[in-house]
């Protein structure tokens, strides 16, 4: 994305979630001025919505720039067709327009 859009990313690999490592994700948002979950799971009750809860709960709220973007799987039971299952979860497309929109670049 570097070469493409001239954006570079700080990755999380959040190894456990339970407990959540609170305070790599909000030193992160304190060094970047943003925040992009992105997760297979259903939008409601995810792990992105509880990552999004901590930033209005503490002072990470202050340093965002821009709105948290949340990456996640359709809102819809997984399809059973091979063909159409992989539009129900994330693909790099859509993590990238996430990205630009987080950075203000892609106003979609």
């Amino acid at each position: 994305m570097r070469e493409q859009h001239g954006i570079s990313a700080e990755v999380i690999n959040l190894r456990s979630i339970r407990p959540l490592d609170r305070k790599t994700i909000i030193d992160s948002v304190k060094k970047t001025n943003r925040l992009i979950t992105v997760e297979d799971g259903w939008p409601q009750s995810g792990v992105g919505a509880e990552i999004c809860a901590l930033m209005m709960e503490t002072s990470a709220f202050d340093y965002l720039d821009a709105p948290v973007e949340r990456v996640t799987g359709a809102d819809v039971p997984t399809p059973y067709s091979i063909t159409i299952e992989p539009l129900a979860f994330p693909r790099p497309d859509v993590v990238v327009d996430a990205a630009l929109r987080a950075c203000y670049r892609n106003k979609k």
